[in-house]
């Protein structure tokens, strides 16, 4: 929120300077973003009025003026602005005076003596309009400093606020804080209820009390339609970031920097029947003030009459019922609409408010009536007219409960001691009712301090205007105590590490993705949508860490990289229970096998490749991987991964009709793993080194071509004899010699005893074992 330094000190003028008057903001919670003066520093610049104006005698374009300055004789200055003309007060700057870009020197301008500039906006710094010279009011003192009457000494403070300060997104709020903070006076705002001139009055109805429980609205006719907006105000609002549009919609807007409430002004005139506070229906449509013709959602609030929609309530005004230069006739609206009903109801329609970003962090439920008594009185100084009476509906808000605090408890989180005098103190600065009565006090939180619910709330606030600064920072006192870190558990860190050290490089993705990209990979799987998605690509919580990494591949491809080996380890999100959001490691190879050089010919990565990147990481533990079929994989590369028995993850290549969609030009290589069947790893045991020679045996089967490798050799081993120390597999053949449908398999058998050395009968007895076992499960034949 941006706001004038003088606007700030008119309401409370604490003995600081603006730099230590931020700093202060910033240490209680309202963080300074930007401190700015309101204009470039210059010198010898004053209020002028021209008395003559004659054509240059050797220039077609310019004008040699007679200038008042408010002493002396009237200077004589040469000046090219096509607006200069007699009677006209403008801002002309000395001889000697210093511009933000240069120096104002006596000089002559085409033969012609030229005593000093009548100066523009853009040469003093204080706007971007150079089509012409500074034109003041009829009013303005001649000779006055610039700087003085335009009151340009001031700063323009910008403060960053959290979501729960919302009572201070105005200068009321925050100078209420400022107050409290420094112990410093306030001078409140004049809202003083301005009492009906007219029987005149509008019937309102609200529908939702929910939505609304407090509507104020009020008749006033006869507006001045040449009135214009003051220059204080129009001011105050520029330095706001406001520009001043027309004396009623200045007003509202106004009222909204002053005291916080957001208003609205209908034309009485182009409205029919009660005002009617309610949900929007199927297929209505609105024309915005800013030119938008929006489809209502049935969720919206809106301001209605007998014909339709008016507004969006709480958002923006529509554009058929809006003030006009002509308008005389005005229904002037504060209301207060709950956070509830305003949550996320702006950026359904693309917008963002200045009352939407203050309605959905919540309003003070008094302001209405405050509000309506501060604008109707302006608008009358400034545009005259008779008001009505003030119609009210809505049930109201329930004060705010009392708050049980124990001020010892305060002292033991705080780790200061605290005089019960200075805590009490402390909070009835802030507006707080305090009873003191008995150990544990009742505290009564101000209305516009909804974001105080329990006792640690109430701690915040004294620690706050104690100062942290003045909270001593003492070391914690206690033994520290490390956590038993289990062997057969492997760390995040450890598996991360693991990853990087095979090539890969971590990236962290949204957690929030586009539904159309969880339903391409898992068309059978329901994603969980978001309340209020921050974008319409981030509508569901992720089911799977796949999505995110192809949309990285995807970027990276679009900026030239080729080759691509990424991972991520993060929660995904299956449904709403604790069980079902597991921890994943995702992992995604694209591009070339190994970088391009001399010493190696160039090969895409392949499912080959990633298997061993797996077994890597999974040993000691023996993974099996089995055929199997995943909506996302390659119906012809994809696998399945087991870990004692139990599925752990995917393999395999990114299916065709993805590759196509992502618009890839090969597939890349993909898999994901559930965290808990990675973790986990056997302890390692002592073995005794065997001091007798081991015994190497090659067995060659026949077997059908169906057999996985990984089944076969799964099966041998959990039913492998004791003196078998390694059965691995070395040869695959299909061929001649060999029947169709079916194929060789050569296994490498070592054998070895720690007592003894081993007999023929030792090892013909464990090679008879082994064959039982691919006889009996696997129909394996020797082969010949």
């Amino acid at each position: 929120m941006q706001f004038s330094e003088h606007w700030l000190r008119s309401l409370v003028s604490p003995d600081l300077n603006s730099a230590d008057l931020g700093h202060t903001l910033t240490m209680a919670g309202l963080e300074l973003e930007s401190l700015q003066p309101a204009a470039p520093d210059f010198s010898r610049v004053v209020v002028a009025e021209i008395l003559s104006a004659e054509k240059h005698p050797n220039a077609d374009r310019l004008q040699v003026c007679r200038v008042s300055v408010g002493e002396g004789e009237p200077l004589q200055i040469v000046c090219g602005a096509p607006n200069a003309r007699p009677g006209l007060k403008t801002a002309c700057a000395l001889v000697g005076a210093r511009l933000p870009e240069f120096e104002i020197k006596q000089a002559k301008v085409r033969s012609v003596e030229s005593s000093g500039m009548l100066c523009s906006g853009k040469e003093l710094g204080i706007s971007t309009a150079a089509e012409g010279i500074l034109e003041f009011p009829e009013g303005a003192p001649v000779g006055v400093s610039v700087r003085d009457y335009l009151a340009l000494d001031d700063h323009l403070f910008t403060l960053k606020m959290t979501p729960n300060r919302g009572d201070c997104l105005s200068l009321a709020g925050v100078a209420r804080e400022v107050a409290a903070i420094t112990s410093t006076p306030m001078t409140p705002v004049d809202c003083t209820p301005v009492p009906a001139q007219i029987d005149e009055s509008l019937a309102v109805h609200v529908e939702d009390e929910q939505a609304c429980p407090v509507y104020c609205g009020r008749v006033i006719r006869g507006l001045n339609v040449k009135a214009s907006t003051p220059d204080w105000m129009a001011r105050r609002l520029e330095r706001s970031g406001l520009r001043a549009i027309h004396p009623v919609v200045d007003v509202t807007n106004y009222v909204l920097l002053e005291l916080g409430e957001p208003m609205h002004a209908f034309d009485l005139a182009k409205r029919v029947g009660a005002i009617v506070v309610r949900r929007a229906r199927t297929g209505e449509h609105l024309a915005l003030l800013n030119d938008e013709n929006v489809e209502l959602d049935p969720e919206t609030l809106i301001i209605a009459d007998d014909q339709g929609p008016l507004a969006l309530a709480g958002i923006m005004g529509g554009a058929a019922s809006a003030v006009s230069p002509e308008t005389t006739d005005i229904f002037l609206e504060a209301a207060h609409f709950t956070p509830k009903a305003m949550a996320g109801r702006a950026r359904r329609y693309g917008l963002n408010t200045d009352s939407s970003h203050r309605f959905e962090r919540g309003v003070d439920a008094t302001l209405p009536a405050l509000a309506m008594a501060r604008a109707t009185g302006l608008i009358l100084d400034i545009c005259g007219g008779m008001a009505g009476p003030v119609v009210t509906a809505g049930p109201g808000l329930p004060p705010p409960a009392a708050i049980d605090f124990n001020p010892d408890q305060a002292r033991r989180l705080l780790g200061i001691e605290l005089a019960d005098d200075e805590i009490e103190s402390y909070l009835s600065r802030l507006g707080m009712q305090v009873d003191t009565a008995g150990q544990v006090w009742k505290v009564m939180p101000p209305s516009h301090r909804f974001d105080l619910a329990v006792a640690v709330d109430l701690i915040e606030e004294v620690a706050r205007l104690k100062g942290y600064d003045h909270i001593p920072a003492r070391p914690p006192r206690g033994q520290a105590h490390l956590k038993p870190v289990p062997e057969d558990r492997r760390s995040v860190a450890r598996i991360k590490q693991h990853m990087t050290d095979l090539g890969y490089q971590e990236v962290v993705t949204y957690s929030f993705i586009a539904e159309t990209a969880e339903r391409e990979l898992f068309p059978d799987r329901t994603a969980i949508p978001l309340l209020n998605p921050i974008a319409s690509q981030m509508g569901v919580m992720r089911g799977s860490l796949l999505p995110g990494l192809l949309q990285t591949l995807r970027h990276n491809l679009n900026h030239g990289q080729e080759r691509l080996r990424l991972f991520e380890f993060g929660r995904c999100f299956l449904g709403t229970g604790p069980d079902q959001q597991p921890l994943k490691l995702a992992g995604l190879a694209y591009g070339a096998a190994e970088p391009e050089q001399w010493g190696l010919q160039g090969r895409a990565v392949d499912f080959y490749d990633l298997k061993g990147d797996l077994e890597a990481l999974f040993w000691p533990v023996l993974a099996q991987y089995e055929v199997a079929e995943h909506p996302a994989l390659h119906p012809g590369q994809c696998a399945r991964i087991r870990v004692n028995g139990l599925d752990v993850g995917w393999l395999g290549a990114l299916h065709p009709r993805l590759v196509q969609q992502y618009g890839l030009a090969k597939a890349p290589m993909l898999f994901e793993l559930d965290w808990n069947g990675l973790a986990t790893r056997p302890l390692p045991g002592y073995e005794r080194v065997s001091r007798f020679p081991a015994v190497r045996r090659d067995l060659a089967v026949v077997v059908d071509d169906t057999h996985s490798i990984g089944a076969i050799l799964a099966s041998v081993q959990s039913r492998i004899p004791e003196l078998v120390t390694d059965f691995s597999l070395f040869d695959v053949y299909q061929g001649q010699g060999i029947e169709a449908g079916k194929k060789s398999l050569a296994f490498r058998v070592l054998l070895q005893h720690t007592e003894k050395t081993l007999t023929d009968a030792d090892i013909e007895s464990a090679m008879a074992g082994i064959m039982d076992v691919l006889t009996s499960e696997f129909a394996a034949v020797l082969r010949a």
